[in-house]
């Protein structure tokens, strides 16, 4: 094992050397650095199986002394940043702007980050075929490879991948203003996409997939920071560092109490920084309320709903699809909030809408499949058994009502919803709690209906069911204020 730790290191190490062209960005026009990364793609195709280079960067299958295949991992690396550069170079014949710093952002969290990442994941399969004491907790991977799920190196590669994302990024700013006099990108906004593009890259690592991570890593994170980029919002340094403290912290915190698994943990992680540093950490306090409820709630008679096949699956440790279907709206309405001022209040209530709804949901589904009586189908009124996709019953619906005005009261207490008279924020927590009821009965119709025919999955239901419990809410606060 020692010998597949010392190949795994050398092929990082060639990965990373491969990202160090990202230190030429800033000297070269974006033209020739597509000539340069295609001419690295085309050396890496066609070198020769017998070269030692081909050796070192190809994957070898624990305990082998061989190389088995192409080496996918620098063909994919290279690839990919000859695509990305290629976009960028595309767009210089339009009126968009495709920023290099994000492509070498980019670059770097996955050949510094990743390749930090994985050799710790070897390191950790290493210590674990010395002591033999317990089952490593693996999952099957594309190339034949085994990617161990580690805490440890996701977070590895999420500090690493931030810190030097944000050195390149300021290098190629840098130079490129000195070299060519470019309206340079101001640091703290490099610092915020660095982390935003660096949780997105860890979650894509994170994920298993059937698509080689130096493909999802580079061109899934420098998609988000190009976004992030393009919305042109800028906020201090302590501003991030205290919003990716809070969040990464309370994240772990509910990964250690097996409220979510490791793709949970980085998915609320980016979550929290975007709500935080688009609204304030009150906001997010809100929605992790609706975490804690649904985990804990998840766990409620979780031998009961075993033993009925209904139990959320990983000892109700929740995964990052469960986060996105649950927040993505949450999210969306947190930064409209801050970029259009002129409706802050209506996106407001679309964000306090679509938690009020995933709450309510979760609890309905959690505590109603409790019930000892049948549930009725909400389209029918038939009984069906526990656990049927579209199923309602009183002690459901009570529970959603439950989750609801939790969300509601906690949005006062937070000073989400404003106290400024007493008319409104009762009219406030009222609309909050009538939204909520209403976009998990809207859940469970979905339910009923497009997810039993296989339109929609678990997670679709969840993301329509939270922009229409967020759009009541919101339309409701336009017509009655």
């Amino acid at each position: 094992m020692q010998t597949d730790l010392n190949h795994e290191y050398k092929r990082q190490t060639i990965h990373i050397l491969i990202g160090m062209i990202v230190l030429a960005f800033p000297f070269l026009h974006v033209r020739y650095l597509v000539v340069l990364s295609l001419a690295l793609l085309l050396f890496v195709l066609l070198l020769p199986k017998s070269s030692r280079l081909f050796g070192l960067m190809t994957y070898h299958k624990p305990g082998a002394s061989a190389a088995t295949g192409r080496p996918m991992g620098a063909i994919c690396l290279s690839g990919s940043m000859f695509l990305l550069l290629l976009i960028a170079w595309a767009l210089t014949f339009t009126r968009y702007e495709f920023p290099i710093f994000i492509i070498g952002g980019a670059i770097a969290i996955t050949t510094f980050g990743d390749g930090i990442a994985t050799i710790l994941r070897v390191a950790d399969q290493a210590k674990y075929v010395a002591l033999n004491e317990v089952e490593y907790p693996v999952r099957a991977y594309s190339e034949g490879r085994v990617k161990t799920e580690s805490v440890k190196v996701s977070l590895a590669l999420l500090f690493v991948g931030t810190v030097f994302s944000f050195l390149i990024g300021c290098w190629i700013v840098r130079w490129a203003e000195i070299m060519h006099g470019t309206e340079p990108a101001t640091f703290p906004l490099i610092f915020f996409i660095s982390v935003i593009g660096a949780t997105t890259g860890t979650l894509f690592e994170c994920v298993s997939t059937k698509v080689h991570d130096n493909i999802t890593v580079p061109i899934g994170s420098a998609m988000v920071m190009w976004l992030f980029w393009s919305i042109e919002y800028t906020v201090s340094y302590q501003h991030v560092l205290i919003a990716f403290a809070i969040a990464l912290v309370l994240g772990y915190l509910a990964y250690r109490v097996k409220i979510a698994d490791v793709s949970g943990l980085l998915g609320a992680t980016l979550v929290g920084v975007l709500i935080i540093a688009f609204t304030s950490i009150w906001w997010f306090l809100l929605l992790l309320t609706f975490y804690l409820l649904g985990g804990g709630f998840t766990k409620y008679k979780y031998r009961y709903k075993q033993s009925m096949g209904i139990a959320q699956g990983k000892g109700g440790a929740r995964g990052y699809k469960n986060v996105f279907s649950n927040s993505i709206v949450a999210i969306v309405a947190a930064i409209c909030h801050t970029i259009f001022p002129g409706a802050a209040d209506v996106f407001l209530y679309v964000y306090l809408g679509s938690v009020a709804t995933a709450a309510g949901d979760t609890l309905a589904s959690e505590i109603g499949t409790t019930y000892k009586g049948r549930p009725r189908m909400i389209t029918t009124f038939k009984k069906v058994d526990p656990g049927t996709d579209g199923g309602v019953s009183t002690l459901g619906e009570l529970a959603a009502t439950f989750g609801s005005v939790v969300i509601a009261l906690f949005a006062i207490l937070f000073g989400v919803i404003a106290i400024d008279s007493q008319w409104l924020w009762l009219l406030g927590a009222t609309i909050t709690t009538a939204s909520g009821f209403l976009g998990t009965n809207i859940d469970s119709l979905l339910g009923a209906t497009l997810q039993q025919r296989g339109i929609l999955s678990n997670s679709g239901v969840n993301v329509v069911s939270t922009i229409a419990g967020g759009i009541v809410a919101g339309v409701a606060w336009m017509i009655l204020v």
